[in-house]
């Protein structure tokens, strides 16, 4: 199922605009290893999601998990072949705004051979550029 928010202030969000790079959520905070964003754009849930069950499963119990990005902004969009006009269509899903420099997912009690594969399949999902980073410096 698709991570979105349970409950929203406004159904509809604007586009917005992502300047500079990530002063929050820039270290690894929770576990020994990381995936960090090399460039900015929106994370949608269904990836994150996909990102998620492919760790879950490579770790089994071993090790730890943390996911540390959430869609909370909604992405509209209008039907097909409908004629312009008639306002802003409805939301369609949600995604995490990602700016460079922002840890996606953190992973502990692994090796780091194990960490680097697990944090590897999860890069191949992601829309955008990634690199490993360890607690403390990138890797």
């Amino acid at each position: 199922m698709p991570l979105m928010p349970k409950r929203v202030k406004y159904r509809k969000s604007q586009r917005g605009r992502m300047k500079g790079n990530a002063s929050r959520c820039n270290y690894v905070a929770f576990g020994d290893y990381g995936l960090m964003a090399l460039e900015g754009g929106w994370l949608p849930g269904r990836t994150i999601e996909a990102g998620r069950l492919s760790a879950t499963h490579m770790i089994g119990d071993k090790g730890k998990f943390w996911i540390r990005v959430f869609p909370h902004k909604s992405v509209t969009a209008k039907p097909l072949e409908t004629r312009m006009g008639k306002g802003k269509g409805e939301p369609e899903y949600y995604v995490a705004v990602v700016r460079p420099g922002m840890i996606i997912c953190e992973v502990a009690g692994v090796s780091e051979e194990t960490a680097r594969e697990i944090l590897n399949h999860i890069a191949h999902k992601m829309p955008l550029r990634t690199k490993l980073v360890k607690r403390g410096h990138a890797l």
